[in-house]
């Protein structure tokens, strides 16, 4: 099978719009009062403790990834996941003027908003990119060791959500756990090695 890169201009759209379909994901999560897995559902639980902005925690949270994916995925991935961080936070920062979300059912919150992040993921996976935190260590397993990034995710994000139960109403918290199932079996279904030959 032969492997075509994709152009400096398809990594850009993808980057755009995996950032986007995060931001939007995360807004509609924050609307329900939910959160999700990753570092994505990290940064919402801080934002709900100290009212901080999510796309600035969100970023800081994963500075020490970026020496993590620097020295397992090299140079490349760590730039792309850089300006991914980058407009992730910038868009999150945005995201109230652009998109105000006055009521948004939980349920809807959950799946889609979980959903929408997992594809934003997906799309930057498939162009050597990610949204770092977790997401760098699921690459990095599944590419040198033959491990599901789904499952890795899967697995640290159900950690992750029930940590928020210190802070979360048990149905707020059940409606997270189905958040992070969606994320992660939008990677599972869709991020196997040597489906895709785009990258």
């Amino acid at each position: 099978m032969t492997t075509h890169r994709h152009t400096a201009i398809e990594d850009v759209h993808a980057l755009l719009i995996g950032s986007s379909f995060c931001a939007v994901g995360l807004t509609l999560l924050k609307a329900a009062g939910l959160v999700t897995g990753g570092i994505a559902g990290i940064a919402l639980i801080i934002s709900y403790l100290g009212d901080w902005p999510v796309g600035t925690v969100f970023f800081l949270l994963n500075l020490p990834f970026y020496i993590l994916a620097q020295r397992t995925l090299g140079w490349l991935f760590t730039a792309k996941t850089l300006a991914t961080n980058l407009l992730l936070a910038g868009l999150a920062w945005g995201m109230p003027y652009w998109l105000k979300v006055e009521r948004v059912d939980p349920i809807f919150a959950a799946v889609f908003g979980g959903t929408i992040i997992g594809m934003g993921i997906l799309a930057l996976a498939r162009h050597r990119s990610s949204v770092g935190g977790v997401g760098v260590l699921a690459l990095y397993l599944q590419e040198r060791r033959g491990i599901s990034a789904g499952k890795v995710q899967m697995a640290t994000d159900c950690l992750i959500v029930g940590a928020a139960f210190f802070t979360l109403s048990f149905d707020k918290l059940l409606l997270s756990v189905v958040s992070a199932v969606a994320l992660s079996a939008v990677l599972i279904a869709n991020h196997k090695p040597g489906r895709y030959a785009g990258y």
